[in-house]
């Protein structure tokens, strides 16, 4: 299965409705919009005009270096990164959090 179709079926079951054909893609549920990129099929960086939340899917060897290339870009948008491997997947680097004072 090309990463691409990895991509769309994790966000599907992820109860998210997939919009858009080719590399690039939107994820929609409720509220949030993600913009998924998938980096095997597709190098640049999507610039900051493109939304909020951003996601790249990529395979494990691609994974290190696109999270040194985003953290050397340092977009505005809050970014992820899912690794597929196979059929498994798990996201390597998450969105922080909103902060939390006790």
């Amino acid at each position: 299965m090309r990463i691409v179709e990895q991509a769309r079926s994790i966000f599907a079951e992820l109860g998210y409705t997939v919009e858009g054909n080719g590399p690039a893609f939107r994820a929609e549920r409720a509220w949030k919009v993600v913009h998924v990129n998938t980096v095997l099929e597709n190098e640049a960086l999507p610039t900051s005009t493109n939304g909020n939340f951003h996601c790249f899917v990529a395979q494990p060897e691609d994974a290190d270096g696109l999270e040194e290339r985003l953290k050397s870009a340092d977009p505005s948008y809050e970014w992820a990164i899912i690794v597929v491997d196979g059929d498994d997947y798990q996201v390597e680097r998450a969105p922080p959090g909103p902060r939390v004072s006790a």
